[in-house]
């Protein structure tokens, strides 16, 4: 008789053809729904997928952390061997780990890592063009690491969100946010204990604008303060966004610290 096990996917993923994590009513082209679709064919009965964080349309995963109840006598290997059979080549699954009936990936994780990367140059390499984001102006660090000082620490991000639902609370606490160049791309590094709609690319888009000098540095914080979305800057292009890691009190897949 088969035995219901908590199973833990280590999820990888190009988000440019999907309309985002979240499964949808008036669409099966989410990547939660695609899971969904094949642990059905598994096991022959729905399967409902849990994922660490809700990615947008267009959005990547390096390191998404799901967990769904299956009843199988499956191993993890032979699960992870089944999903990567069936799963379209754009989504892959790095790692099958069982673990504690309660746990929950969206709910009891600590933090969650994003990047997002920045093609400062006038054009982006081709193979890399559509996890890019050709900005193709020089933007001043300095300037930009000012401005993302303002936003270290516990805030209510209403102004940095799209369309929030106001019945819930908007206070997040962003532990880092580190601008690093490579030649003349630039890696964006977030990490929080929660993100808005839409948070992470309103806060590169803003920080952008404060490197072009569109903006100021202590514009960043009037924004913070304010809770005003208009006066923040615009939304970064979903394509140069990644879900890099998610992070929980013990480690899950081995030393990674996932």
């Amino acid at each position: 008789m088969a035995v219901k096990k908590n199973m833990a996917l280590l999820i990888q993923y190009d988000g440019s053809r999907y309309d985002g994590w979240q499964r949808q009513g008036n669409t099966d082209n989410t990547i939660q729904g695609r899971l969904e679709t094949v642990l059905e064919k598994m096991t022959g009965s729905f399967q409902e997928v849990h994922g660490s964080g809700r990615t947008d349309a267009g959005v990547h995963a390096l390191g998404q952390v799901a967990n769904v109840h299956l009843n199988t006598d499956m191993k993890e290997e032979e699960i992870c061997l089944y999903l990567n059979r069936y799963l379209p080549e754009d989504i892959g699954i790095l790692n099958v780990k069982e673990v504690p009936e309660r746990f929950h990936s969206r709910l009891l994780v600590r933090e969650k890592i994003y990047t997002y990367w920045v093609e400062t140059g006038q054009r982006c390499p081709v193979f890399q063009r559509k996890y890019i984001y050709t900005l193709g102006e020089k933007p001043d660090l300095e300037a930009m690491r000012e401005g993302a000082g303002f936003l270290i620490g516990t805030h209510d991000f209403t102004g940095f969100c799209t369309s929030r639902n106001k019945k819930k609370s908007a206070v997040r606490t962003l532990k880092a946010i580190e601008i690093i160049p490579h030649g003349s791309q630039l890696e964006f590094v977030i990490t929080g204990d929660g993100f808005l709609y839409n948070m992470v690319r309103i806060i590169v888009g803003t920080l952008i604008e404060t490197g072009l000098g569109r903006r100021t540095p202590r514009s960043v914080a009037e924004t913070l303060e304010g809770l005003d979305r208009q006066t923040a800057g615009f939304t970064a292009p979903a394509k140069g966004l990644f879900l890099t890691k998610a992070v929980y009190g013990t480690e899950i897949f081995g030393g990674d610290g996932r």
